[in-house]
């Protein structure tokens, strides 16, 4: 393991005249984004990418607007002072809470998941059910995407807020959570829908216990596969995509890099090399001392 302050700067090698070569950034709260990641690996196998979860503050799920917008630009901060070309903002709850904020306020492509996902649905379905973070749940920011794009479809939100910590716990196969995602889909299965949106990037990593418990029928929305195809299209129209060989993912986080190492490695097939970042050694930006 090693600290962020050791790697700081362009460690990719990259002239500021070939931005292609810049990396991805990806952010999460924790493991969930992870599900990102793996689509980025599958769909974009030439990029680089550098991956944060913030640990040290998860779950995002029940924090105020204001806690996530303040979570979000230091994020982003630091992802720029990584020089990447792009971000993906692999947290739903940031989406619904941050996304619009910001992409008003820094001068990189930021893409979330939330219309990707709603896109994704409103192919798939009429009568939707969403389960996310009480916050993403609370901000009807699925809602309102999906009736932007058809006003007739039904939609129906669960808040979960025991699901993140039970996967970052990996506790995917205690019985507990069987029985908690149950009390979860009860109402959506009440309402008889025809399709259902992971409305968290960590919910995928419990498709077993969540498609064993919903009726075959029911099609199931994975809003990481669909943000990464709106990232293939974004960097194509920017003319921002790789041709060369992608360097290794860097991994950070805001908490204990040992123990993103072990819940990581089932999902990434290695253990990951995992630096801590420390958001209090790292300079204020211009942009967020104009907002004090």
């Amino acid at each position: 393991m090693y600290s962020s302050s050791s790697i700081e700067g362009n460690l990719y090698g990259f002239s500021e005249q070939e931005p292609q070569r810049a990396p991805i950034g990806v952010f999460d709260s924790g493991v969930g984004g992870l599900t990102v990641l793996r689509q980025i690996y599958r769909q974009l196998p030439n990029e680089s990418v550098i991956y944060f979860g913030d640990t040290a503050r998860l779950p995002y799920g029940i924090r105020s607007q204001a806690e996530i917008l303040q979570f979000v630009r230091e994020i982003l901060d630091w992802m720029q002072q990584q020089h990447v070309k792009m971000v993906i903002m692999a947290c739903n709850t940031s989406s619904a809470l941050a996304l619009d904020i910001v992409r008003e306020e820094y001068d990189i492509p930021i893409l979330g998941v939330i219309l990707p996902g709603a896109k994704a649905a409103v192919q798939q379905g009429k009568r939707i059910g969403v389960i996310s973070t009480p916050a993403t749940a609370r901000s009807n920011a699925y809602r309102q995407a999906i009736w932007e794009i058809d006003a007739n479809v039904e939609v129906w939100q669960v808040g979960c807020p025991e699901f993140v910590p039970l996967i970052e716990q990996n506790r995917i196969q205690d019985p507990y959570t069987t029985e908690v995602a149950r009390a979860y889909l009860e109402p959506l299965l009440q309402q008889d829908i025809d399709t259902l949106v992971y409305g968290c990037t960590h919910y995928p990593l419990l498709a077993p216990v969540l498609r064993s418990l919903l009726p075959p029928q029911v099609k199931i929305i994975d809003p990481a596969v669909h943000v990464v195809t709106a990232c293939t299209q974004e960097l194509d129209l920017l003319g921002l995509s790789n041709t060369h060989p992608p360097l290794p993912t860097r991994f950070a986080v805001s908490g204990c890099p040992q123990q993103f190492a072990q819940s990581g490695v089932q999902w990434l097939g290695c253990t990951p090399l995992v630096e801590a970042v420390d958001f209090a050694c790292i300079p204020v930006s211009q942009r967020q001392q104009d907002l004090v």
